[in-house]
């Protein structure tokens, strides 16, 4: 299984998510720091979840790196997050 998989699983599995978008963007950081020949490194996810509701953006970051924590202490080592609830508006283009 791909990291991207693992952390799609996990997720979905933790928040029954309404919608969520796993994308590898390891490619982008090749060289820098933290990334790895083989990549899996660097991530941005889009999650829209219940659980999210009356959550801050901070508390919603926290629930999404807890569910992740053994990914983010060996493997991932950047994560993009954007964490909403079914009734807000997706930012961005």
């Amino acid at each position: 299984m791909t990291m991207a998989e693992t952390i799609h699983s996990k997720l979905t599995v933790a928040l029954a998510p309404t919608a969520l978008r796993v994308v590898d963007e390891s490619h982008r950081h090749a060289g820098h720091a933290g990334a790895r020949p083989d990549g899996e490194t660097h991530f941005r996810l889009t999650i829209v979840a219940a659980a999210f509701a009356g959550k801050s953006r901070l508390e919603r970051h926290r629930m999404v790196h807890t569910i992740l924590a053994a990914e983010l202490a060996d493997r991932v080592h950047a994560l993009s997050v954007s964490a909403l609830a079914p009734d807000e508006p997706a930012a961005g283009p």
